[in-house]
This record gives C-alpha cells, structure tokens and sequence, in this order.
C-alpha cells in the first residue's frame, strides 16, 4: 500500500531533510526529520513537533502533517530511532521512553532558532509512544531539565498515550505542568487503556491543572485508530495495564477524520489563528 500523499487523499506543504542534535547531555545524538513549512505571507509561524509510535514513521504523521500545514502551522516530524538502531515494535523500541525526551527538545531547539518561526508558538504531538513524550514535555521537571534557555512547548497534543501508567510507573510522572494546555484524545476500545484512563488521569490533577487538560475518548475506537495500514494485532508487554497481551490496531476512517479535525483545532485554537 503506498503512503504518498496522493495516495491518502493529500496535498503536502513540500517538507525538506533536516537534522538536528538532541539535547541529552551525555550522548547527544544527530537525528532526521521532516520539515513542511507552508507559505502564509505572515513574518513567523506556529510549529509543531510530531513524534512517531513505537512503529516508527508511518502514515500517521504525513496526514497530520498536511492538516497543520493547510492549518498554517509548519511541522517537524523526527526519527528517534534510526540513529538508535532500533526497528520498531514491542521489541523495536527504547526500553525507556524519557531516553528520547531529549530528542523532543532538541527538536524545540531547532524549530526555536528557525526565523521563520514563532518561538513562543511551538507545539508538539504524538501518537502512542510519542504520546507519552508529549505528557512528559508538560512537567516541569522534564522542561528544567532538558529544554533549551527561553524555550518551552506552548501546546500538548497526545493521542492514546496510554494513560494507565502515569503516577504509577515513577520515570512517567504526569505532575507539576507547565501550564500549556494538553489535550488528549483515547479510544474506548483501547486494551491498552481502561475506557475512562484517561478522564481519571484528569480528575487526579490538582483543580489548577484540570482547567487546562482536556480529552475525549471516541466510541468504538481502538488503538492506533488514524493508520492508514491494515488493521494489525500486536503482543506488547505494556498492554492491559501493564500485565501484557494482545492489542489490535484497527484503521477507523470516521474516528480519523474527527481526530485530524480536533488535533488541528486544537493547534488553531491555542495559537490564536483564524479556523
């Protein structure tokens, strides 16, 4: 099945190959990325950091993408793993996901010192694995420490971030926020998640944080939900709350096309342009 952007019904902004460094302090590494920014006539634009699941690239990120470019918002998805060797997959990836923070801010950073983008208008979403990056980019404890001098990411996007493990697994501490706003979107029939993880997560928060994270959890819905891919089940020892088994990664056309709209809202929303 071909990913081209014709093929998914797109129009791509033209994206170039960059790299960037990530900002680990010990092993900084040089990574890959797409860059789109579209032509808006306006000085600086919002941006927005997309980070990949545990699959690695895939057709999640070209549409979502093309829906923040046509939204005005330029876009950097980056390759955390490439350079690590790993292929994707359960048994693919990291084994710690705060591994390739560092990688989220490095990304910050390259978007930051663009002069064709607004600094202080700098998002970042994910899917997955990368959803559990962009939670953790909204602790302060994540933004001291890694994030480059006067920068920090102004919007959180994640999608099924598998939520069950924040406040339980310690190195994913989802607490003292930055304030930017968060919003996160599950689906019912997750088997990672229970169905209401994520509303619970919200309702942990102090009242402060909860007027500024937000989720909806789509019906019949399962993980992995906007692939263009064919459906697929994966054993992951992450799944059912951590006791492991079988997830299912089922494409959902409808629930797609409502989370492209409410990530690009979102994004719209929060930077302050014009639907």
């Amino acid at each position: 099945m071909s990913h081209q952007p014709e093929a998914l019904g797109l129009n791509l902004t033209p994206y170039n190959y960059v790299s960037f460094r990530s900002e680990d302090p010990i092993m900084p590494l040089t990574l890959g990325a797409k860059l789109g920014v579209p032509v808006t006539g306006k000085s600086r634009i919002p941006a927005v950091v997309i980070a990949h699941g545990s699959a690695g690239l895939d057709s999640r990120g070209m549409y979502y993408a093309a829906l923040l470019n046509r939204a005005g918002i330029a876009t950097l998805e980056i390759d955390m793993f490439a350079e690590r060797g790993y292929g994707g997959g359960a048994q693919g990836r990291p084994r710690s996901i705060p591994e390739t923070l560092p990688d989220a801010y490095g990304a910050l950073r390259l978007l930051g010192s663009d002069s064709r983008i607004d600094p202080q208008r700098i998002g970042i979403m994910g899917f997955s694995f990368g959803g559990v990056i962009t939670m953790l980019t909204a602790t302060e404890a994540y933004t001291r420490k890694l994030a480059p001098a006067g920068l920090r990411f102004s919007a959180h996007a994640p999608l099924y971030p598998v939520c069950w493990g924040y406040n339980v697994v310690p190195s994913y501490e989802f607490a003292e926020l930055t304030g930017a706003p968060v919003f996160i979107q599950a689906g019912e029939i997750d088997t990672y998640d229970d169905p209401d993880s994520a509303p619970r997560l919200i309702a942990s928060l102090p009242a402060d944080a909860q007027s500024f994270v937000s989720c909806v959890v789509y019906p019949n819905a399962t993980h992995a939900w906007d692939r263009f891919e064919p459906a697929i089940t994966v054993v992951d020892p992450f799944a059912h709350k951590g006791k492991g088994g079988v997830v299912d990664f089922t494409p959902n056309p409808v629930v797609r096309g409502l989370s492209g709209k409410a990530t690009a809202d979102f994004f719209r929303r929060t930077f302050g342009l014009q639907a």
